[in-house]
């Protein structure tokens, strides 16, 4: 029966200080697909892995799977450490595990990292065999609805024939609403988190700006710059930077930084250096150490792509006709990026679809950022819904 790998006996308490147990210590798992896969975009890939977690137990009547959803940063490590010395548990350590909203006592949590990522699946940092060398740009595009594909696949391979939950954030409920769409005898339920039916102009403007961030750095070598043994670290800085501004609220900004200064003198205007400068600059050049570039275009693009409503004739409604899940949809007050009346949008053609669902707007501060931190009433709503699907197994 497949289970998480443990230590047994560690239970950090998380960096948000949100209630339960840690999962522990835990090992990336690989699965290899060897057959050839045919993407929505018409291309062929010979074959591909997926890195993924597991936490918890799966049940005797394999029903309780929890698949996780990662968003346009994410990967497999969803929750737990790598090793006893990890300073930094995974990015949703805060919402996973016993005792917490998505609790491992309860469900088998099964978080994959997405075909195209950086964080061990096949992607562009890995080699084409048609070449011997990188994919690099010339990975071929992937789209939500090949991710929901090969994570279905990835289900198979573990003996999972239905999800009881299917819960994301960002990208990653927007993938969950695909699954619904797309798998709809194999997920009972489907939690969207601060998503969206499809992004607007706005939205598709700021990934633009940060694709053209990547692509002008000389280091970007047009995606080849594994060949040229190079990194487009100022692009990916300054992507990771347009994109943290748009994920933290403007009150949450002057809260956490206000006009605080670093370093130099304002009264003399010399060698100024705001903390909020100081802040963006550090968690650019972290990001750009970690992330490859030609994953963060992939994924940007498969959020711009992403429009259920588009196969049926731009009718959600229609799109949603066939889903048979239970539907959690949360969103955000402070959340500009994906602002609640884009949940109001799934919502509406939920019930006019005659589907089941359950919606709240969650007071928090941290703009699109809420869905990955701690509040009481977000848990409580999250926790509260799964604990109510457990009760059914």
């Amino acid at each position: 029966m497949p289970k998480t790998a443990s230590n047994g006996g560690l239970r950090r308490s998380d960096a948000g200080g949100s209630a339960g147990g840690s999962v522990g210590i835990v090992a990336p798992q690989r699965a290899a697909f060897d057959a050839p896969l045919l993407l929505q975009c018409q291309q062929e890939l010979p074959n591909f892995e997926l890195v993924y977690e597991t936490y918890g137990e799966l049940n005797a009547e394999r029903s309780n799977a929890v698949l996780i959803c990662h968003a346009l940063s994410g990967d497999h490590h969803a929750a737990g450490y790598h090793t006893p010395e990890d300073a930094k548990p995974g990015w949703w350590d805060a919402c996973i595990g016993p005792g917490k909203p998505i609790d491992t006592a309860r469900f088998f949590v099964v978080a994959p990292n997405n075909l195209g990522g950086c964080g061990g699946s096949t992607g562009p940092r890995c080699v084409n065999p048609a070449t011997g060398e990188p994919w690099g740009a010339a990975f071929p595009t992937v789209t939500v609805k090949d991710w929901v594909r090969t994570q279905a696949m990835l289900a198979d391979r573990l003996g999972i024939d239905r999800f009881a939950a299917a819960v994301g954030g960002s990208l990653g409920g927007m993938q969950a609403l695909q699954w619904a769409i797309d798998q709809p005898e194999r997920v009972a339920n489907a939690v969207v988190i601060a998503a969206a039916p499809k992004l607007s102009a706005q939205n598709i403007a700021f990934n633009e700006i940060a694709r053209q961030a990547i692509q002008s750095d000389p280091d970007f070598h047009d995606g080849r710059y594994a060949q040229a043994n190079a990194i487009p670290r100022k692009g990916l800085v300054l992507a990771r930077m347009i994109g943290h501004v748009t994920y933290l609220s403007d009150e949450r900004m002057g809260v956490k930084f206000g006009r605080e200064l670093k370093s130099g003198d304002i009264e003399a205007a010399q060698d100024v250096t705001f903390q909020v400068e100081s802040y963006l600059r550090y968690q650019g050049a972290s990001f750009s150490e970690r992330f490859d570039a030609n994953t963060y275009l992939l994924m940007t693009r498969a959020l711009d792509y992403f429009d259920p409503a588009l196969a049926f004739d731009g009718d959600l409604v229609k799109a949603l006709a066939s889903a048979k899940a239970r539907f959690l949809v949360l969103s955000f007050t402070s959340d500009w990026r994906f602002s609640p009346a884009r949940s109001d949008e799934i919502v509406d053609a939920l019930i006019a679809a005659g589907k089941d669902v359950v919606s709240a707007t969650v007071e928090a501060p941290n703009g699109h950022d809420s869905f990955l931190l701690p509040n009481d009433r977000y848990f409580d709503l999250l926790g509260g819904y799964l604990n109510a699907v457990a009760a059914k197994l």
